[in-house]
């Protein structure tokens, strides 16, 4: 058990390295979107372009998590991500922008479905929760610290932020190499008969409308957290450190909800009632954000809804791993292709919807959340495991 600390412990540790190293060039990028005089448009196709390379790789990289094991996928995922950060520090055209956020995409699609994995290969059933607790609190803390840092830098150089988040991606890939061993697969899933790990597994109904609330919230999510530090810059006149300020803030609280409440919420309501309770919040909040005014309401608003945001998703990553049995590398890519997917059409058309008018990217972030609520109200658990969660 010790073992499995140390390593769940240097897991975490370069999960937050890396993104840190992300949260580092948030606070700088509409900036540099000013300085090459792009729009919202290319904006948003640019996120997109991240997503898609994502939604190509993620079912890939599902199946060689479990062919090749965790560590190598984590190990080159970090190693892509760093050269990504590189490529947007250099990049003078939108050209090398979008094949750094290409990139970018790939790294993701490698680095997330191995690490929870990972996680699921050294925690038991009723240990697991808090140990995907605390990995989202570990990508969150990376936000916290990595826009106070990006906004610091920008001071400087407005291409610094990434140099330094290349550093520390390469930082923790040299890091994992040295630390992290390959996992033994965990035992509890022997007795379950090995599934063929298709897309035809996607229709599972044990699986369906877990990814299908995963599609539409991400559809949602992606046109408003994509076009978030542009709407505040242009509406709001927030500088890169305001930016930073709100994010890291938001980030602040959801970590300490994370570390203090996900493990205790989900075993009092069960992860699919902290999915909706957290949608309809943060949905409502969203409108909300296009009516408020002063500085102060803004960052009570936005870090209330980071904070949604942040309980929401490893509640799905919980439940999926719970039911997936000896398939967490398929679900992990699966997890990864249907954010991926909502994650390409979200903000090219928020970014359509900001350069005709700014608030029209969080109405439609409103909308289409809605019907991610109105699908959550009929997700059951299964009945094999009814017994074991509450709905």
């Amino acid at each position: 058990m010790k073992t499995n600390k140390l390593v769940l412990a240097t897991l975490l540790l370069n999960l937050f390295i890396a993104f840190l190293g992300i949260g580092l060039v948030i606070p700088v990028t509409p900036t540099i979107m000013n300085e090459l005089d792009i729009s919202g448009t290319v904006v948003g196709y640019m996120v997109s372009a991240f997503a898609l390379a994502q939604l190509i790789m993620s079912p890939i990289a599902g199946k060689w998590v479990d062919k090749f094991g965790r560590k190598p996928m984590i190990i080159i995922g970090l190693l892509i991500f760093s050269i990504s950060e590189l490529l947007f520090g250099i990049g003078e055209n939108v050209e090398v922008l979008f094949v750094s956020r290409i990139l970018g995409g790939v790294s993701a699609a490698f680095i997330m479905p191995a690490v929870t994995a990972f996680i699921a290969d050294i925690t038991t059933s009723n240990t697991r929760p808090k140990a995907l607790g605390y990995m989202s609190a570990a990508i969150s803390t990376g936000f916290i610290i990595g826009p106070g840092i990006g906004g610091f830098l920008a001071e400087i150089g407005t291409r610094l932020p990434f140099f330094f988040a290349a550093g520390f991606g390469l930082f923790a890939t040299i890091l994992s190499l040295i630390t992290l061993k390959e996992p033994a697969r965990n035992d509890e899933y022997d007795d379950q008969p090995i599934q063929k790990s298709g897309f035809g597994r996607i229709f599972a109904p044990m699986y369906f409308i877990a990814f299908m609330v995963i599609l539409i919230s991400s559809f949602g999510l992606a046109s408003f957290e994509s076009l978030f530090a542009l709407f505040v810059d242009h509406k709001f006149g927030f500088t890169a450190k305001d930016i930073a300020i709100v994010i890291s803030l938001g980030a602040i609280v959801g970590v300490i909800v994370q570390v203090g409440l996900f493990d205790r919420l989900t075993r009092w309501i069960g992860e699919i009632s902290l999915i909706r309770y957290s949608l309809i919040i943060s949905t409502a909040l969203v409108l909300v954000l296009t009516y408020v005014t002063s500085y102060w309401a803004i960052l009570l608003v936005t870090m209330t809804v980071f904070t949604g945001f942040d309980l929401m998703r490893p509640a799905v990553t919980t439940y999926l791993s719970r039911i997936a049995g000896n398939e967490q590398g398929f679900v992990g890519g699966m997890n990864s292709m249907f954010t991926s997917i909502g994650n390409i059409i979200g903000p090219i058309i928020g970014g359509i919807l900001f350069d005709i008018d700014l608030n029209y990217p969080f109405y439609f972030a409103t909308a289409v959340l809605a019907i991610g609520i109105a699908l959550a109200f009929v997700w059951k658990t299964p009945v094999a495991l009814g017994t074991k969660a509450k709905i």
